[in-house]
């Protein structure tokens, strides 16, 4: 370990020992703008899988609201179709009629095991606003990683031609999109 230790420091000694303290300098903006990029692609995977899982929960929710739609409006023409016969009057009969029209209103409402149409509405309802608070956060994780893949290449670019406002402009990128990933994390927008 001390062997590559000692060639190492031989090997900065050999090329300029210290080297220019600006291109240091960048070089550690470019570190630093690297590991706010890697910090806000976190961002950008995390709330894709939150708005995909959300997406995902609605569409099952909608699903479920459908087919117990269809077992609604089943039931209840049965229930229709049971009292239009002859002998309906029937104690047998309205039995049935009775258990049908009460199949149809817990599909339509069913608040003892939360699953009726209405209960189920609701539930979606609130899953397509997180589903779209989290389409929205992905949108500006993904204009700050934007940002900072652009800042990345402005630093480097600015070591190469030795134009310093590159560097001071990169840094002013990089910056504001750190702001925006906070403002993210932070619920801000």
């Amino acid at each position: 370990m001390n062997e590559i230790a000692e060639r190492a420091h031989e090997t900065v000694h050999e090329h300029g020992g210290h080297g220019d303290p600006w291109a240091r300098g960048v070089a550690v903006l470019i570190s630093v703008l690297a590991a706010a990029l890697a910090m806000t692609e976190i961002g950008v995977k995390s709330t894709q899988n939150e708005y995909l899982t959300h997406h995902i929960a609605v569409s099952d929710d909608y699903a479920y609201y459908q087919a117990r739609n269809l077992r609604s409006v089943m039931k209840s023409t049965e229930a229709d179709i049971l009292s239009s016969l002859p002998n309906a009057s029937d104690a047998a009969v309205q039995a049935k009629i009775k258990e049908s029209q009460e199949y149809a209103d817990r599909m339509r409402d069913d608040p003892k095991t939360g699953e009726g149409m209405k209960q189920l509405l609701a539930r979606a309802r609130t899953r397509e606003e997180l589903r779209n608070e989290a389409f929205h956060h992905y949108h500006f994780y993904e204009y700050a990683a934007g940002a900072l893949e652009i800042a990345i290449v402005l630093a480097s670019v600015s070591v190469v031609t030795r134009i310093r406002q590159l560097a001071f402009t990169a840094g002013v990128i990089g910056g504001l999109a750190g702001l925006v990933s906070l403002a993210v994390v932070t619920g801000l927008v």
